[in-house]
């Protein structure tokens, strides 16, 4: 059984993380979205919805210790768990089968 469904921006989180891997952190979460998407992102959303995907078991979160010479707060690094990536991959799956055959009018399209 697949895991939970993803609602839009839990998607877009998901998939950031899968995609940065081991360098997957708020700031650089935020940036791939943004860059990615246009739209901008709350960092607040960002961490609420990074938690929620931790509580559903989703992705792990842990925060890393400063590094001589890093300022700011401490890191705190996501991964995506096997539950996590099937609920990805069946989001993936369904949105693919939900647009197969649709006929976007032109500049609809991005």
């Amino acid at each position: 059984m697949p895991g939970p469904f993803l609602a839009e921006f839990e998607l877009y989180v998901m998939l950031a993380v899968t995609r940065l891997g081991d360098d997957a952190y708020g700031a650089r979460i935020r940036q791939d979205i943004e860059a990615r998407t246009g739209r901008p992102v709350s960092i607040g959303a960002l961490y609420t919805t990074l938690a929620r995907l931790e509580e559903k078991g989703l992705l792990t979160l842990r925060t890393a210790r400063h590094e001589p010479g890093q300022r700011g707060r401490m890191r705190r690094y996501c991964r995506v768990t096997a539950r996590g990536a099937e609920s990805v991959s069946h989001s993936a799956a369904m949105l693919t089968r939900m647009m197969a055959g649709l006929k976007l009018a032109p500049g609809r399209q991005r």
